[in-house]
């Protein structure tokens, strides 16, 4: 398999204004080499320039910037000797973290829990991304309790999902511009099933499966518990119109001849990013180009914070190029363990062959309570969205009265902030929070090998003086660090 390439070009793009500060001023006291690699690790920190993917040759690049190839050259030179690139004789040289920076950038930030004695448990889980159930989930229950008695006469195990609620999804998929009917629906143990389910039938062991970068991480786990591998492509979050690298899809499904990528469009978790038209439309072209499926992650496609939602992606599809998954956890409640797939009945009937290898169907009573909660959709999601909507705004208030030199990624919906530190330290605080009262996911858990160092997620599900106390004690915790991983890079000194 051939070595995935950044071409010159993009990495152009990702640089920017590589020679500046962050006042727009030209560095001119630092060489131009030391500021070239340092504006290359930090697209590595920020999982922009992926592990394992190759940088252009010191002559492209050179040609690109504009500069002389000594200054690539020593730029290259002084990651190498930092960890940051590796190279082998006769290969271009692939991006890397230095050992130290690997290691504890791979621990889950959670893994602390273990080491908490019970009086010591946080007060505030900023972990998930999730909201307490909404006062209608009472009625819903109580409708679906009333409604049972037609299924005690079977046996109650459907793999396929009880008719009223695929008929209620393929209603809401056709209404929102996808025409779909009761046979393409599979409803599932939550979209995290649905995603696994699919792997399964469209992957095979060491086969590529594209990802978002960030991505949603129990998605990453998932795709590598079947043998596949994780290929991120990473996102544009300074260009919210942007967003997705087209392009960078495009060619990483060619030169990894990837068979399946696995995209939250609709307001990634955890940008919050949300995929234009356009895109859309041409994400459907790449799929049938490279003749890789596309597996859609709708789980928080219900809340749109600002603007309005496009057309779903797979109504771009001309034929099964995009698969779609979806979930009652975040439009309704997390202990709904509802979900679905939107396929076409050949892939349904495939899917179908291999469940009972897994579960023998979804809970007919979550399933009653879930076509009760669609059919009130619309007041119940309205009023989420107005909390979300104040959540986030007490939040990106506390953050900018507390940590002022945190920037925040606002995306167009979702549950949550994409936050870039000054620094990478997202490990190192999420260790120490918990000291502080507060449970964190650290940026890597949303990437692959260490990226994300410079992130950190932040939800806004918890009540407005929740979130300013979180704040807060994350600003006490953040002040007790020694950034040493923010160190700069030390000049080559040539003998």
């Amino acid at each position: 398999m051939a070595i995935r390439v950044i071409s010159a070009a993009t990495l152009t793009r990702d640089l920017g204004r590589w020679r500046h500060d962050e006042n727009g001023d030209k560095r001119a006291a630092r060489p131009a080499y030391l500021a070239l690699a340092e504006s290359i690790r930090l697209l590595i920190h920020d999982g922009r320039a992926p592990l394992g993917v190759a940088l252009p040759s010191e002559r492209d690049l050179a040609t690109t910037l504009s500069v002389s190839r000594t200054t690539v050259t020593s730029a290259y030179a002084l990651l190498r000797e930092h960890g940051y690139l590796i190279s082998r004789q006769g290969s271009r040289s692939t991006v890397a973290l230095p050992p130290s920076v690997a290691h504890d950038g791979a621990k889950p930030a959670r893994s602390i829990l273990a080491l908490m004695s019970p009086n010591q448990v946080p007060t505030i889980d900023l972990t998930y991304a999730a909201m307490s159930a909404p006062p209608e989930m009472n009625e819903a229950y109580s409708t679906a309790l009333q409604g049972i008695p037609l299924y005690l006469g079977t046996h109650g195990m459907d793999p396929v999902g009880v008719p009223p609620l695929r008929e209620a999804l393929a209603r809401r998929y056709t209404e929102r511009g996808l025409p779909t009917e009761p046979d393409q629906i599979l409803v599932t143990l939550g979209a995290q099933h649905g995603l696994r389910l699919l792997l399964n039938v469209l992957t095979a062991p060491a086969e590529r499966v594209l990802i978002d970068h960030p991505t949603y991480p129990n998605a990453i786990e998932a795709i590598r518990d079947v043998g596949a591998r994780p290929v991120p492509v990473p996102l544009l979050p300074e260009h919210p119109e942007a967003g997705w690298d087209l392009d960078g899809i495009r060619s990483a499904a060619r030169q990894t001849a990837a068979s399946a990528a696995y995209l939250l469009p609709d307001f990634n978790n955890p940008t919050g990013l949300l995929m234009s038209e356009r895109d859309r439309a041409e994400l459907a072209a790449i799929a049938r180009d490279t003749r890789m499926t596309v597996i859609v992650d709708e789980s928080m496609v219900d809340l749109q914070l600002d603007g309005e939602n496009p057309p779903p992606a797979a109504a771009f599809a001309r034929g099964s190029e995009i698969v779609t998954i979806g979930s009652a956890s975040k439009s309704f409640w997390g202990g709904l363990r509802v979900g679905w797939i939107r396929a076409t009945p050949t892939l349904i009937t495939k899917l179908l062959g291999i469940r009972s290898t897994v579960d023998l169907g979804t809970p007919v009573m979550d399933q009653l309570a879930t076509v009760h909660l669609l059919e009130h959709a619309d007041p119940i999601l309205e009023h989420r969205r107005d909390q979300l909507r104040s959540r986030r705004a007490t939040l990106l208030d506390a953050l900018a009265e507390e940590l002022p030199d945190w920037h925040a990624v606002t995306g167009a919906g979702g549950m949550s902030l994409w936050v870039q530190l000054p620094t990478p330290v997202s490990s190192a605080l999420a260790a120490v929070a918990p000291n502080h009262g507060v449970l964190l996911a650290a940026g890597p858990r949303f990437g692959v090998q260490g990226a994300f160092e410079r992130f950190l997620r932040i939800p806004f599900t918890r009540n407005e003086s929740d979130l300013r106390l979180a704040v807060k004690s994350l600003a006490d915790a953040y002040a007790t660090l020694t950034p040493h991983a923010a160190e700069p890079l030390a000049p080559i000194t040539y003998y």
